[in-house]
This record gives C-alpha cells, sequence and structure tokens, in this order.
C-alpha cells in the first residue's frame, strides 16, 4: 500500500482567528489562538486519501526546546488539563481530513510550533509537515485563572483598543484619550518579544517557559519589563527637565508607536515615559497576552518612604510650600489593574490585582510592583504578596501639614482623607469615569455614582480647612477654574472667641508638577483682617489668566492661606491644590451614521483659544483601525477668542467601535488641548 504523505497543513487562521475571538490580529497573519480551545488544521495531502484504518497521525506541540505528543484519536472528548488530538468522525473528509488540537486552560504563552506526522501500517517511514501557533489567555474559557465572567467585561478588558485616562485633581478629573492599540501591526510581535528578552527568559529559558502559564508570574515580568531599570525594558522615566533626546510623556497618544520603536530599535528604551504611560503600555500589553485589564487612576498617591503611613509637608510662614519631606503625595498616580484567579494566596482573593510598571519601589530586587488584589488592600492583608503595603500606603496614607517659622514648628495639622480621595477607571462600554474607591478601602459615605461622587466633591474636596484654638479658615474654589478664565476663590474666617482679633493673611500660589513639589511663587497677596469677638468675615480673591497662564499650562496650582494671631502669634493654615481645565477639541464626523468599512471619511476639528494672547502649535490626529500612523497639522497663531477648523480624511480598516483623537501641542504655553470622538464602523 501506498504511504500516506502530507504535503502541507492549512492552518484554517480565518476560522481559528473568529473562534478564538483573535480576529483584531488578522493584520500579523499568524494564527493567533487562546488555550484551553481547540484549533481546526487541515491537511493537504499528497497522492491518496486517508484511510482511517491503516494510517496514523500524531502530533508533536513544541515551546522551545519543550514539548508534548499525542496521538490523533477519534473521541471529541476534551480535557482543560491536558493537550488532545482528535479527528471529528462526523465531519470526516478523507482527501483533507481536519485535526483538532486542543490546549490545557493552563498552557504556558507564547509561540509554539507543531509537527503533524502520518504513518501508515505496515511502513516504516513517516511523513512529516510543520506549523505554529501563538497560544494566549482565554477569559472566555472557565477553567482558565484568567476568566471574568461578563461579556461587555471581556470586550472592555480585552478587544477594546482605545479609551480614557484619567488625569488632573480629584476635584476636576481630566480624561485623556487613549490608543491601546494591541491590533495594530507589530503591537503582538513586540508584545511576545517582551517576554523573549526579559532577564527570567534569558537566564533560564525553560523556567520560563513553564512558569509562563501563570498570570501572576507574567504579570511581574511584564510590570518590570515595561521600565527599563533592570533590563531591556520599553520605557525610559524622566520627571525633571527638558525631553530634547526624546518625546514629551504629554505628547504620546497611544501605545502603539512605543511598542513598535522599541522591538525596532532592537529593545532600547523609548524615551520618555511617566505613570500614565508606563500603565497604559503595560495595559496594552496585558490585553493582547489575554488578561483582562484596565488602567486606574489614585487622586493623592502617596509614596511612603519609611512606611509609616506618614507624608509631611512643610510650608513657610507665608503659605509657600517648601521641599523638605523625602516622602510625597502625586496628584494623581496611575496603575494597571489585571484579574486572575489567585491560587497561590488561597480563597477571596481574586479578581482585579493591581500592577505598577512606573520605577518607585524594588519588589524582589527589581522595579516593579504586584500583583496585589485590591481586595487584600482594602483588608490590610500585609501579610500577603505581592507589595501589598505599598499600594496600601498609596491609598491610605495621613497628610500633616506643617509651618515653619525660622526653622520651627508653629503649627501642625493633620488630614485622614485627602490621600486616595478618588480612585477611578473607565466605564465599561461609555467614555467616562467610574469611580471604584470602595474596592480599596471602607469610606465613611459611600459614592457608587458619578453624580454622588460630585455632590460629594462640591463639599470637601474642593474646600480645605484650617483651626487653632481661637480662627478657623477656610479655602473654597468658587467653582471649577477654567482656561481663559479667572480662579476665583473663597476664604472665610470665622472668630471662635468673645475676643477681637488682629489677623496678619498671608494667600500664596505656586505652579506644580502632578508628582514634584511647587515651583516658586507666582502670585501673591499680604494683608490685615479685623475680627470682632465671634466674627465670620469672607474674602473673595482671583488669580488672573495673564498671571497664571505663562506659569501653569498643564501643570497645577499650589494655593495656601496662612493666618497669624498679632498678639499669640498663634498661626492656622488651609491649602488646596487644583488644575485649569483645558478647552477641548472638537470632533465633527460626516454623515456619521454611515462610516463603512473600507470607504473614504470625512472629520472637521475645531479649536477656539480661550487664552488672553496667540497661540500656534501642531495638531496631531490618530485612531487605531481608523487612521495609519498619525497625521500632522501645523496651526499658524491664532488670535484669542479665534477658531480654527482642519478638515481630515480617514479610511476605517477595523469594524466595530473606534476612537478618533486629536490633540494639539502648544507651542508657546505648557500646554497641549485635546478631543475625541467615538466612531461606530459598519460593513458595507
Amino acid at each position: 500500500m501506498e504511504d500516506l504523505k502530507i504535503e502541507d497543513v492549512n492552518l484554517e487562521i480565518s476560522e481559528n482567528l473568529e473562534r478564538h475571538r483573535t480576529d483584531g490580529f488578522s493584520s500579523s497573519k499568524a494564527l493567533v489562538v487562546r488555550r484551553g480551545a481547540p484549533i481546526r488544521i487541515s491537511l493537504q495531502l499528497e497522492g491518496r486519501a486517508f484511510n482511517p484504518k491503516t494510517d496514523y497521525l500524531k502530533v508533536q506541540v513544541m515551546l522551545g526546546r519543550m514539548y508534548v505528543a499525542m496521538p490523533v484519536t477519534f473521541s471529541k472528548k476534551v480535557s482543560y488539563t491536558r493537550w488532545k488530538a482528535y479527528i471529528d468522525r462526523e465531519s470526516l473528509d478523507l482527501q483533507n481530513p481536519s485535526i483538532f488540537i486542543s490546549s490545557p486552560a493552563s498552557a504556558s504563552v507564547g509561540c509554539h510550533t507543531f509537527k503533524m506526522c502520518a504513518i501508515t501500517r505496515g511502513s516504516n517511514k513517516k511523513s512529516c509537515a510543520f506549523g505554529k501557533f501563538t497560544l494566549l489567555c482565554n477569559p472566555w474559557c472557565r477553567a482558565d485563572v484568567v476568566y471574568i465572567p461578563f461579556e461587555d467585561q471581556r470586550e472592555e478588558y480585552i478587544q477594546n483598543d482605545s479609551g480614557l485616562l484619567f488625569i488632573g485633581t480629584a476635584m476636576n478629573p481630566v480624561s485623556r484619550p487613549w490608543s491601546f492599540d494591541q491590533f495594530e501591526p507589530g503591537v503582538l510581535e513586540a508584545c511576545l518579544q517582551m517576554l523573549q528578552v526579559s532577564p527570567q527568559h534569558q537566564t533560564n529559558k525553560r523556567m520560563d517557559y513553564l512558569n509562563r502559564k501563570n498570570p501572576v508570574y507574567i504579570g511581574r515580568v511584564v510590570s518590570a519589563m515595561i521600565n527599563s531599570e533592570d533590563d531591556r525594558g520599553v520605557l525610559k522615566g524622566k520627571w525633571a527637565g527638558d525631553f530634547k533626546e526624546g518625546v514629551n510623556p504629554s505628547l504620546w497618544t497611544g501605545s502603539g508607536d512605543i511598542l513598535t520603536q522599541w522591538a525596532e530599535s532592537g529593545f532600547k528604551p523609548v524615551k520618555y515615559g511617566q505613570c500614565w504611560v508606563f500603565a497604559a503600555v503595560m495595559c496594552t500589553v496585558m490585553r493582547v497576552l489575554g488578561i483582562p485589564s484596565r488602567v486606574v487612576t489614585n487622586f493623592n498617591s502617596a509614596h511612603d518612604t519609611n512606611d509609616n503611613l506618614v507624608i509631611e509637608e512643610f510650608y513657610s510662614e507665608t503659605g509657600q510650600k517648601l521641599n523638605r519631606s523625602k516622602d510625597s503625595i502625586w496628584n494623581f498616580h496611575v496603575w494597571v489593574e489585571c484579574w486572575m484567579t489567585r491560587r497561590d494566596l488561597g480563597s477571596g482573593l481574586e479578581g482585579w490585582q493591581v500592577l505598577d510598571p512606573t520605577p518607585q519601589e524594588r519588589s524582589g530586587g527589581v522595579f516593579c510592583c504586584g500583583p496585589a488584589p485590591v481586595k487584600a488592600v482594602k483588608d490590610r492583608r500585609i501579610d500577603l504578596i505581592y507589595d501589598i503595603p505599598f499600594v496600601y500606603a498609596a491609598v491610605n496614607a495621613d497628610v500633616h501639614s506643617v509651618i515653619l517659622s525660622e526653622g520651627k514648628v508653629v503649627n501642625y495639622s493633620k488630614d485622614t482623607e485627602r490621600v486616595g480621595s478618588l480612585i477611578c477607571t473607565k466605564a465599561i462600554s461609555f467614555p467616562r469615569l467610574q469611580n471604584i474607591t470602595g474596592d480599596y478601602k471602607y469610606i465613611k459615605s459611600p459614592t457608587s455614582t458619578i453624580s454622588s461622587r460630585s455632590s460629594r466633591m462640591s463639599e470637601d474636596s474642593t474646600l480645605r480647612r484650617g483651626s487653632s484654638r481661637g480662627v478657623l479658615v477656610v479655602l473654597s474654589l468658587d467653582k471649577t477654574p477654567v482656561a481663559g478664565e479667572p480662579a476665583c476663590f473663597t476664604v472665610k474666617v470665622i472668630n471662635k472667641q468673645r475676643v477681637a482679633k488682629m489677623m496678619k493673611i498671608h494667600l500664596n500660589a505656586q505652579a506644580k508638577e502632578y508628582n514634584n513639589s511647587p515651583s516658586d511663587t507666582f502670585w501673591e497677596s499680604h494683608g490685615v483682617v479685623k475680627l470682632g469677638p465671634m466674627e465670620v468675615k469672607v474674602i473673595q480673591q482671583q488669580i488672573t489668566p495673564v498671571q497664571y497662564e505663562d506659569v501653569v499650562g498643564d501643570n497645577l496650582i499650589n494655593l495656601a492661606v496662612v493666618l497669624e494671631d498679632s498678639n499669640s502669634k498663634e498661626r492656622v493654615m488651609a491649602s488646596e491644590e487644583f488644575n485649569i481645565a483645558s478647552p477641548q477639541l472638537i470632533i465633527e464626523i460626516t454623515k456619521e451614521e454611515s462610516i463603512v468599512l473600507g470607504k473614504e471619511q470625512t472629520a472637521t476639528v475645531t479649536f477656539t483659544n480661550p487664552f488672553s494672547h496667540m497661540v500656534s502649535g501642531v495638531l496631531n490626529v490618530a485612531g487605531a483601525g481608523l487612521i495609519k500612523g498619525k497625521v500632522h497639522f501645523r496651526m499658524l497663531p491664532l488670535c484669542p477668542g479665534g477658531s480654527v477648523k482642519q478638515r481630515i480624511t480617514f479610511i476605517p480598516s477595523k469594524l466595530g467601535v473606534k476612537m478618533l483623537q486629536a490633540s494639539l501641542a502648544l507651542s508657546n504655553i505648557n500646554s497641549t488641548i485635546r478631543g475625541f470622538q467615538m466612531v461606530s464602523v459598519c460593513r458595507a
């Protein structure tokens, strides 16, 4: 009898991509599948047809030098714990038989190869063909530890290639559009290369391959590889000085450019990143690898260097904030949450886990953080792994504010609610903020909705009190400050005693970056307040656009008021940090209801100058699945109050809801103006 000969294998890429919900990766022209689900491949035979009675098929699957071999059987009964290969008798085509290969739900992530061999009874010759596939985690498979139960969660945290990052302040969160780009050309390959160039893989390839079945391990590897402090990581962080040798972190609009630049450069770190860039790029990598992920912002995030859960802030007697402490509070800090079961910790700690790729503290000797179960952070389970004390302090530390005069402490106050005052992420399916503060900490008045959050902010977050035995001072913003308008605020002074008082009042404003101490004072006011017994006085003040525009830009303002009793020398202080709300670019889509795949569309981006002087800059427009790369336009100087429109064209290349985003980097102000529009792309 003639030996059975395999000429080739057909990977049935289109069918398998659709079946495994990986069709977004179609541009890679590779077979990308998820573990715990069968792959169908077809054999192309040379000569005679397959004879089930005399022909025997065998499959060997390899990852690096490790392999597993299995016979091809006629039993469709698969196991989530071992590899299996079978033929479906009901649909058997003897000329081009289909073979199903099913992987365990705990198979290792990475690029696998396989060898399909045919042997005919009575012959000692083998006919073999080779193929390869990329295996990812499977959040649709109940047996996979990354299984997440609802389809809208999987759509948001795996499939969505765009989203919003939140920056600014708890009082005035600013949504920043971001393109995760997980399905853009070169991104899948860069993510897989990241695992290959990691120190763990370079040190012990076999052990790395074995450990890649575990998302806890993958998370720690990726957390370390996103920064470049210990390895050939993706991003170089920079928080001070100029960015002439690279890209200002505020100018990145998506992960794709960063990951492909890193891979194409031979794994040289991309300059530069800050916390939201580190987190967004890690979110992309984890989504690519099949692990549900989202970007989270912690407003007023504490960095407690001495582990005492106290952050000290120092002020001068005239209200100037001083750089005197190693501890710090970032106005916001951005990290990643990934969804997984923690079998290493026992039951009850499954779900969202904090992973922070921004290089702040070493964990296990390298700059990485997590995964720390959010449930363990809430319950202060600091005995568990990984890095729970660090995350707990970031959302729970107390703030001690100290006034110094000639090196001596003259006033001290304590704030137990400022740190972690708002923790949020993008809502599922909608471009808005979701408050998740209650997942991390027990809060006195639950704020499960955005509207209740807003009302709470108007009561406490925009207001800071300071009190001594004799005087209470309250500092509050009259409304959210908006670019081009004065920043108006009120100082309320209350005499708590039945004695008249003469008070010196000092008001001080400094610009500050979200993660640094303030710079020099750019606005101040000094005077005297006379208070009758038990009297309440209200003082209205404002900082005009001319006074803050050139200094502040995208940074924040630290505002403080210090009152000094002329007789007792007793001092009292209140402070607030706030951002100026920037205008938004307006994006309008022509015939928005009829956007179809492969057909040219038109959009218009409009900018109105709210500033008190002329501005110019560069407009960048991007959109994963809508525009290849970015398009750039130079904006000529625009007068105050003037408007400019820019028409753009794009051809959608992916189906579904996509984000068209635009950013205008102003050249004469430290400010970038942004806008986005969600676009629904349908089949023609």
